[in-house]
């Protein structure tokens, strides 16, 4: 497996630096490297929020409203409800990131990033009403009450009732193909890899008794994930609709008690976050370096702007595209503004006076070390979420990438199949190879889709800021 592994990372790393050079292109701004597509992804959250006049907030018990069923409509056509699109979306946004991501980026953006990371998440959830908004508006029904639909949708759909179908098509296959392609990194690999590392540490690292059953690991792993998605977006939704709470609910839950157990740092934990966020703090490089760490940690949890979550959005029961999209508004908040916002908490109260950040712990590791700090079982509790994290956001990824893979090949039951039996394999791989580079290409693929999405989105902007006051003049 070792040869295996870095005959992969020889043949990857080439274009994965390319690739990730051209899509992470960088400029400097005040002596900080400022990734261009999170200036993208940043610039269009706050431009679609004071475009649709903080519809996050004027929308916000709508969405409530609809996710607990008060406009429930068996009869339209669509799949699945307003609560198991919300979970399935969900699903594949809370991943293992929301554990370790966030001391990844106060390690590199200082308690500043905390602050941005919350008002990226609030900015992020307009973002997120425009694209499920459209994910429904152009989604495809097909004859056995199946739905297609997504980004590549909508662009091509665009540009068709513009007279330029060729150019709607050729920017829905690529969007279509990097999503096929992204996939199996994102939503697929490091889910898999990160929840067996994890696994590994809470049962002796490397004398553990998995150390030699990786492969295994994966394969058990991959076999239950297959159970689930072979049933397609019902079986799916289903799933998720009973796990997405029970998982968000019991790291919630253990987030909010390791915070109360250090509740003498919650006061300077804020004020630190908040000083930070617009102070000169040398080690992240001032208020920007901050500003950036935590866009770029919040913009890549929730997905805003990818138009990843609009194809599981796409498949709701409803009539009007403009009530999806107020359900799409609560994802970046769970996900971010909740999740993201209690694990940096408990990174700030517990961890950082504690001086838990460093020595050679990173990413999920320090969260675990946070949680141990007070219980001693604690880092059970978080190998366990991991898995689950995992194994819901390989769910919602196996969806999105079979959709993008049947826009470009067509549906059928075979090719269905065969995108199902290849994304398992992977999922099973990634609990065995180091893919650095493979994964580095992967999320370089996820973020090209940025470019052409976000395009779509600022083009479509009028039209829905016209359909969603209409819903909730409709609606009042």
């Amino acid at each position: 497996m070792d040869t295996l592994a870095a005959s992969i990372d020889a043949f990857m790393a080439p274009l994965a630096s390319a690739l990730s050079a051209f899509v992470f292109f960088s400029i400097s701004v005040f002596g900080q490297q400022v990734p261009l597509v999170v200036a993208w992804l940043a610039i269009g959250a706050l431009f679609f929020t004071l475009y649709l006049r903080f519809i996050n907030i004027r929308g916000f018990w709508l969405a409530v409203r609809h996710v607990r069923g008060d406009f429930k409509d068996p009869s339209a056509e669509g799949e699945i409800s307003h609560f198991r699109a919300l979970a399935t979306a969900i699903s594949g946004t809370v991943g293992v990131g929301n554990i370790g991501g966030v001391a990844v980026a106060i390690s590199l953006g200082g308690a500043g990033a905390a602050f941005w990371l919350f008002v990226a998440g609030f900015l992020s959830m307009s973002t997120k009403l425009i694209e499920c908004t459209l994910g429904v508006k152009y989604r495809q029904v097909h004859a056995d009450g199946s739905v297609s639909g997504g980004p590549m949708y909508y662009l091509d759909g665009y540009f068709k009732e513009r007279n330029w179908p060729r150019i709607g098509r050729t920017l829905g296959g690529i969007y279509a193909l990097a999503l096929v392609i992204g996939c199996f990194g994102v939503g697929n690999m490091f889910q898999s890899n990160q929840a067996y590392q994890q696994m590994l540490v809470i049962t002796g690292g490397e004398t553990s008794f998995l150390a030699d059953y990786s492969l295994l690991f994966g394969l058990v792993l991959a076999g239950i994930v297959g159970l689930v998605i072979i049933g397609g977006i019902t079986s799916i939704a289903r799933v998720a609709a009973y796990i997405v709470p029970f998982m968000a609910g019991i790291y919630i839950i253990g987030c909010l008690v390791i915070i109360s157990l250090s509740w003498q740092n919650i006061p300077l934990a804020i004020s630190t976050a908040v000083s930070s966020a617009f102070g000169a703090d040398a080690m992240a490089g001032g208020a920007l370096g901050a500003l950036i760490m935590g866009f770029q940690r919040a913009l890549f949890s929730n997905e805003a702007g990818l138009g990843s979550a609009s194809i599981a959005h796409s498949a709701v029961q409803t009539r009007s595209p403009a009530s999806e999209g107020f359900v799409g508004l609560l994802e970046p908040f769970i996900d971010t503004v909740v999740v993201l916002t209690l694990s940096s908490l408990v990174i700030l109260t517990t961890a950082l006076p504690n001086g838990l950040m460093g020595g050679g712990l990173s990413g999920i590791e320090v969260t675990s070390a946070a949680f141990a700090f007070h219980i001693p079982w604690s880092p059970y509790l978080i190998a366990f979420a991991a898995v689950l994290f995992a194994f819901s956001t390989a769910l919602a990824w196996s969806y999105y990438g079979l959709q993008a893979w049947n826009y470009l090949v067509g549906v059928g039951k075979w090719r269905t199949l065969g995108f199902q039996l290849v994304f398992l394999t992977f999922f099973a791989l990634g609990c065995v190879l180091e893919l650095k580079a493979v994964l580095d290409f992967s999320d370089a693929m996820i973020f090209l889709i940025a470019l052409p999405n976000l395009v779509a989105l600022y083009l479509f902007a009028p039209m829905v800021k016209r359909e969603v006051e209409a819903y909730l003049r409709d609606t009042a």
